[in-house]
């Protein structure tokens, strides 16, 4: 197993659309191998493929406290949504730092194949309703931030952009010289 590299907002690759897995074979089981580890390293609750610049609709999740209760998911789709909404605060690997309230619908129906390549119906509410719904707009090249307004949105992404000019001044600074 080997942790991946997370894009990072506004990366234009966040926003491809994955395509549908053929086949659940020995790749993409290691895929999901290498992005648990990935998700649990960066002390994350859900991650999409797309996030790890892999374009294939693939989302592995795990909501337990004690994180030893993964959960992947292959090709899944919303099947069915309740009409009643919840609001609350999200965040995302590839936005780290930044949580912004988003409208969900409150209870979802998800069909997915698992790791082992059997068909699975997921009835979920709550956090894993939201998760679910998060990492699947994630396969469709939609960030949470897209639901926010472009106000919002603009100030997110220059917050984002100087962290980054930030970390990469500092590692210049503690470079050793030569």
């Amino acid at each position: 197993m080997s942790a991946l590299t997370i894009l990072r907002y506004p990366a234009a690759r966040l926003r491809r659309v994955a395509r549908t897995v053929e086949a659940v074979d020995a790749r993409i089981r290691t895929l999901i191998e290498d992005m648990l580890e990935t998700m649990y390293a960066a002390s994350g609750i859900g991650l999409a493929a797309t996030q790890v610049d892999v374009h294939e609709r693939v989302v592995v999740l795990d909501i337990s406290e004690t994180h030893d209760q993964p959960l992947a998911l292959v090709n899944p789709e919303i099947v069915w949504e309740s009409s009643e909404h919840v609001r609350g605060d999200e965040g995302c690997l590839s936005l780290p730092g930044i949580q912004e309230s988003v409208e969900r619908a409150a209870r979802v129906t998800v069909a997915a194949l698992g790791a082992d390549g059997q068909l699975r119906r997921i009835e979920a509410d709550g956090l894993l309703a939201v998760c679910l719904q998060h990492e699947l707009d994630h396969l469709q090249g939609k960030v949470f931030v897209d639901a926010l307004s472009s106000l919002k949105r603009t100030r997110i992404k220059t917050r984002l952009q100087k962290q980054e000019r930030e970390a990469a001044r500092d590692a210049r600074q503690s470079a050793p010289a030569l």
